[in-house]
Order: C-alpha cells, then structure tokens, then sequence
C-alpha cells in the first residue's frame, strides 16, 4: 500500500528522499490525497480533499494553513520548527549591516546620481556622510559581532533556559527589552497575539 502525497510547492529534494517511492506517490496534481506537503501556498480558500488525513507544512509557521479548521475535521498539522533557522540567521545578519550602515539609502542616493565620472565622484564625496550610520560592536543584540545580547520568552523553560549562552540577559518584559536595545529582531510568528508587538510606543522605549 502507498500513499498519495499532493505537493502545492517545491519541495527540496532532501525533504522528499524522506518519503520513499515503494511508499508514497508524490505530484504536484494527484487525486484524492492522504496528506498535503506545503511551504508558503495559501490553503484557506482551498477546498481540502475530504480523503486527507495529514498536512505537513515545510517551514516554521503555519499562518497559511487553516489550523482551526482542520483541527474540527481531526486533521494534524505538522511543521518544521528551526528548518530555517540558518536562514534566518544569515537575514538577520544581513539586515544588521543594511540598517546600521544604511546601504540601502546609500545604493539608492548612488543610483540616482548623473553625471561624468569625475562629477559622480564628488557627489558620492559631498554625500556620504549622511550614510555614515554606526557599527556594531558595542550595540545591543548579536552576542559573535561583539554585541551585548538581551532576549526575551514569555514561555522560557529551565531546559531552554540552559541551552542560552551565558552571555545572554534576559529582559523582564518586551517594554524592557525595547527599552534596553539598540536593535531588535522580533522571531515570532504573525498571529493575533503578536500583532503589533511592534509599534510606536515602544519604538519610542528605544534609545
């Protein structure tokens, strides 16, 4: 016996090796499917086949899944927490240097200059010092940049807890945080009780 496998995106081949082809018929248009494989495909308005018994979601989140529903029809949803977590780490990076260094801004001023050469060049003299921004070592957040790292988890347990370096504080609450940081990079998943985790009074906490 095999099981129908429907696919509404890509899905990487490491993933797929998982579901061997003596077990499991997986397409992206297959007929009465068992389970669902899915990465960013919006099924809220998808009318699930009544022969799925599972859904399987290849990454963290789950916002594009219709979980309350499923859960009333007895259908598990499954993820892939910490998959990508390097991703996001190199994002997150990434978005360090960007903001701190406001290369973006600084790209963008650069693309929209004319000029000869030489004028070019004393245009990017007069104005990069508008794009000077900061660096980071001594900032608030990334503890191997040579940054102070302050975290907060309303859900910390002491196992967790353990796993943290030891140069990591831990904020008493999100105005705290915010309060104590220079940068912040929220990691939460947008549902209805993190919604506006971020806004203007607490931006204003900031220093």
């Amino acid at each position: 016996m095999s099981f129908k496998i429907l696919t509404l995106n890509n899905i990487a081949v490491e993933g797929l090796r998982h579901l061997p082809r003596e077990l499991y018929e997986v397409a992206s248009e297959i007929g009465h499917p068992d389970g669902i494989l899915v990465r960013s495909a919006n099924m809220h308005d998808m009318e699930i086949p009544e022969s799925v018994m599972a859904i399987a979601r290849a990454g963290a989140g789950v916002n594009n899944i219709p979980v309350d529903a499923l859960t009333k029809r007895g259908i598990p949803v499954f993820n892939a927490p910490g998959a990508n977590a390097n991703a996001v780490k190199e994002l997150v990076i990434a978005g360090l240097l960007l903001g701190a260094r406001n290369i973006c801004q600084a790209w963008r001023y650069v693309l929209d200059l004319e000029g000869s050469d030489a004028e070019i060049g004393k245009l990017v003299e007069a104005g990069k010092k508008r794009y000077v921004g900061f660096e980071l070592p001594g900032k608030t957040l990334a503890h191997d940049l040579g940054m102070r790292v302050i975290g907060y988890d309303p859900q910390l347990t002491v196992k967790r807890a353990w796993q943290l370096s030891s140069g990591v504080d831990q904020a008493a609450s999100l105005d705290d945080l915010f309060a104590r940081s220079d940068i912040i990079t929220p990691h939460v998943p947008l549902v209805d009780g993190t919604r506006n985790l971020v806004n203007a009074e607490r931006l204003k906490l900031m220093r």
